[in-house]
């Protein structure tokens, strides 16, 4: 499918995924999801930064 990308997310969940459906019946499913990055500045020092990600899955 041309325009499609693809990406891995590799993260914990910030609380219970949320299940609803559209007026037509169509699953739809609601997550945040904590991705942590870790490196080293140039001094030295280890740093770490949180991402939140709203994920959305369709059926």
């Amino acid at each position: 499918m041309a325009g499609l990308n693809k990406v891995m997310l590799i993260g914990r969940l910030g609380a219970d995924p949320e299940m609803r459906y559209t007026a037509n019946g169509q699953a739809v499913t609601t997550f945040n999801l904590a991705v942590n990055r870790n490196w080293t500045s140039r001094d030295g020092e280890r740093r770490e930064d949180t991402e939140w990600v709203t994920v959305v899955c369709w059926e």
